[in-house]
C-alpha cells in the first residue's frame, strides 16, 4: 500500500513537471506567433537602406539573442561578407570577409545544413579565437538560400536568459527564413538598379558626371535659383594641347592624363559642386549657391592642381608640365538658360587660350564682345 502511494505521488510528480513543460511550450509558442507577426510588418516597413540592420535586429530579438551577425555571400569572390552586427564588439566584426567553407558560417553556407550548438566546448569550433569574451558556449548558425542560390548566413549568439537554443529557435528562423530571403533579395535587385542608374550618367574612364546628367542637373540648379535667388557659376575646363600630347605619347598616355587631370578636379571642389566629363579633353563644373569671386578661387586651385601634378610624359609639352585653361560664367539677367551659362563659360574659356593658355578667365559682356 505504501509502494502504491509513493508511485502515485512520483507519477503525479511527473505529470505536473509535464504539465507545466506543456503550458511553458504553449506559452513560448504564442509569444513566438504573435512576434513573428511583428517581424513581418517591420521587415515589410523598413527603407531599403536599413534592411540589414532590421533582419538582424529583429531576429535577434525573436530568438533572445544579445549577440548577432548578417554575413552576405559575394559571387565574384566566394567569400561572406559582415553586412550588420549586434553586441559587445560589434564594429570589430565589420572588416571581416570568410572564404566560403571555412569557419562556422563559410562551412554551414557551403553545406546548406543550418547549425545548433548547445555546447560550442563539445565540439570542434573555437567560438573565440578573436579574444572576445562570449556569455554563453550555445549558438545557432543558419544559411540563408534563395532557390539553391547561396545568399548569405545569419548567426545568434549569448541568449539573455543564459539558456542554450534548441530546435524550437531553428523552427522560429526557418519561419522566418522566407521573410528574410525575400527582403535580401529586394534590397538586391534595388542595389544593382541603382549601380546601372549610376553607370548611365558616370563617364567610364574618369568617374565623373557625363554630360546628360550634367544638362539635367543645370537646369534644376538654374530653376532653384531663380526662385531662391542663389547665385550660381560655371566653368569649362580644358587640357591644353592635348591632341599634341596624345599624338607624341599614345592613346593610352592620353588617357591616363584624362584621369589625373579629373582627379585633380574633383580633389579641388566641394561637396555640393557637379563635376563632369564635357567631351573629348573637355571638363566641367557646376558651382550651386556660389558667387563669381568664389568660383575664381575655385578655378585658380583646379588650375594650380594639374599644373603640379605628375603626367606621364609631361615633358612633351610646352613649358615641361601639362595644364588648363579654363572659363568661368556666372547666372545673370543675360545668362537666365542652360545654353547661354554654358556658351558664356565657353567663351571665356576661348579668351583663356587666346591669352595664352594655363589660365582662368570669366565672362563680362565687354570681353565677349572683343572676340
Amino acid at each position: 500500500m505504501i509502494v502504491t502511494i509513493t508511485d502515485s505521488l512520483h507519477s503525479l510528480t511527473r505529470l505536473s513537471h509535464y504539465l507545466l513543460r506543456l503550458r511553458e511550450e504553449l506559452d513560448r509558442r504564442s509569444r513566438a506567433t504573435v512576434n513573428l507577426r511583428d517581424f513581418a510588418e517591420r521587415l515589410n516597413a523598413a527603407e531599403l537602406d536599413e534592411t540589414y540592420s532590421t533582419i538582424l535586429r529583429h531576429s535577434t530579438e525573436l530568438l533572445g539573442a544579445e549577440r548577432g551577425s548578417l554575413l552576405l555571400f559575394d559571387e565574384g569572390t566566394s567569400e561572406l561578407e559582415v553586412k550588420a552586427t549586434v553586441g559587445p564588439h560589434a564594429e570589430d566584426a565589420h572588416a571581416a570577409r570568410i572564404p566560403l567553407g571555412e569557419g562556422v558560417s563559410g562551412s554551414v553556407l557551403s553545406e546548406g545544413r543550418a547549425l545548433v550548438v548547445k555546447d560550442v566546448r563539445a565540439t570542434g569550433w573555437h567560438a573565440d579565437k578573436t579574444g572576445r569574451s562570449y556569455k554563453t558556449d550555445s549558438f545557432i548558425s543558419f544559411p540563408i538560400i534563395i532557390g539553391g542560390r547561396k545568399v548569405g548566413v545569419l548567426n545568434v549568439t549569448d541568449k539573455a536568459d543564459g539558456g542554450v537554443y534548441d530546435e524550437f529557435d531553428l523552427d522560429l528562423l526557418e519561419m522566418i527564413a522566407p521573410q528574410m530571403a525575400l527582403a535580401l533579395e529586394r534590397t538586391e535587385w534595388h542595389l544593382k538598379a541603382t549601380r546601372f542608374q549610376l553607370l548611365s550618367i558616370t563617364d567610364p574612364l574618369t568617374g565623373l558626371r557625363n554630360r546628360r546628367y550634367l544638362e539635367e542637373r543645370i537646369k534644376e540648379e538654374i530653376e532653384r535659383s531663380k526662385r531662391h535667388h542663389f547665385p550660381i557659376c560655371f566653368m569649362m575646363i580644358d587640357i591644353d594641347d592635348f591632341k599634341q600630347y596624345n599624338d607624341r605619347n599614345g592613346h593610352q598616355a592620353g588617357d591616363l592624363a584624362l584621369e589625373i587631370a579629373a582627379q585633380c578636379i574633383k580633389f579641388a571642389l566641394r561637396t555640393e559642386d557637379v563635376a563632369s566629363r564635357y567631351g573629348g579633353e573637355e571638363f566641367s563644373v557646376l558651382l550651386p549657391q556660389t558667387s563669381l569671386s568664389k568660383a575664381l578661387i575655385i578655378a585658380e586651385r583646379i588650375r594650380r592642381r594639374v599644373e603640379r601634378s605628375r603626367f606621364p610624359d609631361r615633358n612633351s609639352q610646352l613649358l615641361n608640365s601639362v595644364h588648363v585653361s579654363i572659363g568661368v560664367s556666372e547666372f545673370g539677367p543675360n545668362v537666365d538658360t542652360p545654353v547661354s551659362l554654358i556658351s558664356a563659360a565657353d567663351q571665356s574659356l576661348y579668351i583663356a587660350k587666346r591669352r595664352g593658355k594655363n589660365c582662368v578667365d570669366s565672362y563680362t559682356p565687354s570681353a565677349l564682345s572683343k572676340i
